[in-house]
């Protein structure tokens, strides 16, 4: 990889500078530099870092190196660089204020066509030290992952969309982690994570995958490279909808905090076509949102699919009530008799939790493990 050392001023950065919401692709420095090539990420900066930038800018301190990529065709690419170049535009831009140091003390919030001269001629001439590589794809591509372990930490689905990019991937970005995107106004009070920093994308992808047949540690980056070639990601987001429609047909359009966050795709791709009944589903959701024995809510919807308690986390006997009910029984479980260890015990629910059993002293046996295995699988 060949490295060379460039000065490049902030009055010449904003000249052209254009953010394409459509496709959310950012150009600047007269549509020579691609600020937001397709393996990188969404701008992230929280409104403390942008401050920062500009400030740094604007008080002439140091900012940290870029480092773009010479296309070898007059124009660049920013492979390190991208949150503060944007952050220093829409300033340009006027797309918010900063506070300044004033002359009679305290802070001046200021935006840039109300700087004064002297600070605004100085905010145009400072020049940004970058570092401009030439080599090849997987040369760039190493050396994005290296230099952003310094920076914002690079998620793995954003690791993912580097080594993948393409037209089907920036389909399915516009779709699923694009500000005010599809995926965010029509399903995100069921999603969990930042759809910014790709979680929605994962998510989806990881949820096809499975459909699919891709499984392990490497099932997303599996499906990604099978896939990478599509000319568009139709049948993904035909898919993600589908997942919903189920959702609401089965459970219900009423939404409750408890579905946010649950991996509403594998339990479609593993229960969409059982006969189920939404009337009897939707009055077991309510049933057992008002259980106080139920403590993991959000585990309702599997439990209804699957039958397994695991996912529900029914409430435990607590420490001291499964003790007295130890020495209550001589220390000897209450199926086999045989004395046992405290710590080879377990607190049982003589009526399970299914058929309607509580968590209360009353309820409670002390069992072996070999007897407490028998009884659940009785």
């Amino acid at each position: 990889m060949i490295i060379n050392e460039m000065k490049l001023s902030v009055g010449d950065l904003i000249q052209g500078y254009h953010e394409d919401d459509a496709t959310s692709r950012v150009v600047a420095w007269g549509g020579k530099l691609d600020v937001r090539p397709e393996y990188q990420r969404e701008y992230v900066y929280g409104e403390g870092q942008r401050d920062a930038v500009v400030n740094t800018v604007l008080n002439g301190f140091p900012l940290n190196i870029m480092y773009f990529v010479d296309r070898q065709d007059g124009t660049f690419e920013v492979l390190d660089g991208q949150q503060r170049i944007i952050s220093i535009c829409r300033y340009a831009m006027n797309q918010y204020s900063v506070k300044v140091p004033a002359a009679t003390g305290g802070y001046d919030a200021l935006n840039y066509p109300n700087l004064y001269d002297e600070l605004r001629d100085k905010f145009l001439g400072y020049e940004l030290h970058v570092y401009v590589c030439q080599g090849t794809d997987k040369e760039k591509l190493d050396w994005f992952q290296i230099i952003n372990i310094a920076g914002e930490t690079l998620e793995q689905q954003e690791i993912r969309n580097a080594l993948y990019h393409g037209p089907w991937l920036t389909d399915a970005k516009s779709v699923f982690s694009r500000r005010n995107c599809a995926a965010h106004k029509n399903y995100g009070k069921y999603m969990a994570g930042d759809y910014i920093r790709q979680k929605y994308l994962e998510t989806a992808f990881s949820w096809k995958a499975a459909q699919e047949g891709y499984t392990g540690r490497d099932a997303v980056a599996e499906y990604m490279k099978a896939h990478r070639a599509d000319k568009d990601a139709n049948d993904l987001w035909s898919y993600f909808e589908a997942v919903f429609r189920w959702v609401q047909d089965i459970f219900g359009k009423q939404f409750d905090k408890s579905m946010k966050g649950v991996a509403w795709g594998m339990l479609y791709n593993e229960h969409k076509d059982d006969m189920l009944d939404p009337a009897e589903m939707q009055r077991r959701v309510r049933e057992l949102l008002a259980d106080t024995e139920v403590l993991r809510k959000s585990g309702i919807y599997a439990y209804l699919l699957t039958g397994e308690e695991k996912h529900l986390s029914p409430r435990q006997f607590d420490a001291d009530v499964a003790l007295a009910k130890y020495h209550q029984q001589g220390g000897k479980c209450a199926i086999c008799g045989q004395p046992k260890d405290f710590k080879d015990m377990h607190a049982d629910h003589i009526v399970p939790w299914s058929k309607g059993g509580k968590t209360v002293p009353e309820n409670c046996q002390m069992l072996c493990i070999p007897c407490n295995e028998k009884k659940k699988a009785h």
